[in-house]
């Protein structure tokens, strides 16, 4: 029995985790977001709700400054205030914008949003007991080999959830008149307008792919629909 403890532990703490991040984040969303009220962007998402065959398409606004957009793990879809501010300012269109809006749709749709909550649980688990399985044969050195190799697996996970929702956009886009080069375009401007964060990193660290391989990936699918 004392073998499987460790195990037994984390299962917990996954549960456990799990119920908090998501109390956690709907609080923090609840108190940090309004619906989204700017005409031009509704008449977009509007566009993307008929594609879909549904009413309307809400859209929050999260009152913090970094450029993003998100999918809670209750399907609401947010773009931050930093982001909106871009669209004000000129530096990014409303086409650009609601593509970002059709990934996050994405996301919920392929129900990348509730999983990931459950996979940082989950990640979290697998690590501590890893940390604590290791940590016997390797001291020292246990809990940094489980850190890395849940990281990893992290972001593998997470850059194929990336290519889903960005294929996912690409065809709602389409259908709904609005076009992929909105997100090619938007692509090209990212790094500029989230201070290259990522940096040099290489793809196989990084919980986002390459912008240069989500590009090459939106235009082979802009060219097999053509």
């Amino acid at each position: 029995m004392l073998k499987f403890t460790p195990i037994l532990l984390a299962i917990l703490y996954a549960l456990a985790m799990y119920h908090f991040s998501a109390w956690r984040t709907r609080k923090e969303l609840d108190q940090k977001s309004t619906e989204l009220a700017d005409p031009g962007l509704m008449a977009l998402t509007n566009r993307m709700a008929k594609a879909l065959d549904l009413p309307r398409i809400r859209v929050h606004i999260y009152e913090i400054d970094p450029v993003n957009g998100l999918a809670a793990p209750d399907g609401r879809i947010f773009i931050t205030r930093g982001f909106y501010r871009k669209y004000r300012n000129g530096e990014v269109t409303g086409e650009e914008l609601a593509s970002v809006i059709a990934h996050e749709l994405g996301h919920v749709a392929l129900g990348h949003s509730r999983r990931r909550m459950i996979d940082f649980s989950g990640q979290n688990a697998l690590r501590t007991a890893l940390g604590m399985v290791l940590s016997r044969f390797l001291p020292g050195i246990g809990v940094w080999i489980a850190n890395m190799l849940t990281s990893l697996l992290a972001a593998r996970l997470s850059r194929s959830d990336e290519y889903e929702a960005d294929a996912y956009a690409a065809a709602l886009l389409t259908k709904a008149g609005i076009g992929v080069q909105a997100q090619i375009s938007l692509f090209h401007k990212l790094d500029a307008l989230t201070a290259g964060r990522g940096g040099a990193a290489p793809a196989w660290l990084l919980s986002h792919p390459k912008t240069a391989d989500r590009v090459a990936a939106l235009e082979k699918l802009e060219g097999r629909w053509k």
